[in-house]
Formats: structure tokens, sequence, C-alpha cells
């Protein structure tokens, strides 16, 4: 299971996930997406992802979000610290290089790093949260686009379908059952 951990270090954050970073982890990750330009003071991010073992695409979505948000309201581009030569191969085969400096060796060293609250949604905000960060991902190149493809049409056809059982009035039962 992974883990997020968060540091404010003058005006950089630091977000540091660790172990296997899964879609178990997407709502918390949004949840600090969604911070992103309120505190006006803040020059950068930094995603560490130094010591995880793996990432999934759910996740690479949402810190492609990250850096878009990072992108438009702090006008720079986040840094990603990578030293996993499999979690870097991944980076660069979703063109990552394209929305984030990455680097492969830093000093990077937070002290006072705390656990980010565990946020929980509901199962459709989640699917949500899934459809969104792939379509992100399938913005940043053709590989990706055709990777994700079939995954996001499946995404918007389950999300119809139940968009639409929503819509529709319950069963009407006989009396007694």
């Amino acid at each position: 299971m992974g883990t997020i951990l968060f540091a404010q270090v003058e005006n950089v954050q630091v977000l540091k996930l660790s172990g296997d970073v899964r879609v178990t982890l997407g709502p918390t990750i949004s949840r600090y997406l969604e911070s992103i330009g309120e505190d006006t003071e803040l020059k950068s991010i930094i995603i560490d992802l130094t010591e995880a073992i793996g990432i999934d695409s759910t996740s690479l979505g949402l810190l492609a979000k990250i850096s878009l948000r990072s992108q438009e309201f702090l006008k720079v581009l986040p840094t990603i610290v990578s030293t996993n030569v499999d979690v870097t191969r991944i980076l660069h085969s979703m063109g990552f290089e394209r929305v984030f400096l990455i680097v492969e060796d830093t000093d990077l060293c937070c002290e006072q790093m705390g656990e980010l609250p565990t946020s929980v949604v509901s199962e459709p905000e989640l699917r949500e949260q899934v459809l969104e960060a792939h379509r992100v991902l399938m913005g940043l190149n053709k590989s990706n686009e055709m990777q994700f493809k079939d995954l996001v049409e499946a995404l918007e056809k389950e999300k119809s379908a139940l968009s639409g059982q929503a819509d529709a009035k319950p069963p009407r039962y006989a009396h007694g059952c």
C-alpha cells in the first residue's frame, strides 16, 4: 500500500509518494490538486517518487493534472524526483518530460513531513477521477491516446449506463413482496 507525505519548505511544496501508488490514493491526490493556487506565496511543487515501487495509470494521470494546475497557477513546471529506474522509465513512456522536470538524483531532505489526510470519495466520484486522469494521460502523446482509448470509452459507457439507471424510476413491487 502506498502513502503520501507532505511538507512545505519556504515557498515549495513537496509531495512524497511511497510504496505502491495506486488508484486508492486518487482521492487524496485529488484533494491536494484542488488546493493548488490557494497559497499565493507558493512558487514550486516537487513530487518525490524516490520511495515509490510502482505507480498505476490513474495516479500518473493525477500527477499530470498537478503539473497542468501548477503551470496554470504558478507558471512553472513542477519537478519529479525518481531514482527507481522502472518508475522513471514509466514516466518517460507516458511523456512526462513534457509536463515535468524529471530528475533522477537529488539531495532533497524534508525533515518535517506529515502524512496527507486520507480522502474517501463515493464510487461515482472515484470513477470520474479515474476517467479524468486517463483523459489527461491521453492528451500527453499519441501512444497514450492509443493505449488508453478503449479504457476511457469503456468508463464513459459505464458512467452513461449508470447515470441512466439513476434517472430511471425504481421498480414497483407487488404488495407483500
